[in-house]
């Protein structure tokens, strides 16, 4: 049996809910998911360029574990691209840590408090 997964933090939600191939309708496309912490893991390590050990530090899980998920949102990614299929970024993992934008303060989606910051504007989570 699987270990139960460990929360992650996301630290960002994405602008666009995803991103559809030109030039294709989307009768004849398929779609593929983007996990939100492959997200935040791409978001992490390809656009601002931080080593493994510091994102995975970020984002509450091990090195290992952070190129885990690294490796799966990039074959994710690279399948859209290559084979022309929308690419969906969506899901809150039920074991996923969001952080205010303002003060930083978190909460995990998995406790069943679910507490919020002051700031609870600025949490934009997506809808499943």
């Amino acid at each position: 049996m699987p270990r139960k997964k460990c929360c992650r933090k996301v630290s960002i939600s994405p602008v666009s809910e995803g991103f559809s191939p030109f030039g294709l309708s989307k009768r004849t496309s398929q779609s593929i998911t983007l996990n939100l912490d492959e997200f935040e893991a791409i978001r992490l390590a390809d656009h601002l360029g931080l080593y493994h050990e510091e994102a995975a530090t970020r984002m509450g899980v091990s090195r290992a574990t952070f190129g885990r998920i690294l490796s799966a949102a990039r074959g994710v990614v690279a399948d859209a691209l290559v084979n022309g299929k929308r690419l969906q970024i969506a899901g809150i993992d039920t074991h996923m840590v969001i952080e205010c934008s303002s003060c930083g303060e978190t909460s995990c989606l998995c406790s069943k408090e679910n507490q919020h910051c002051k700031h609870d504007t600025n949490i934009n989570l997506i809808p499943q």
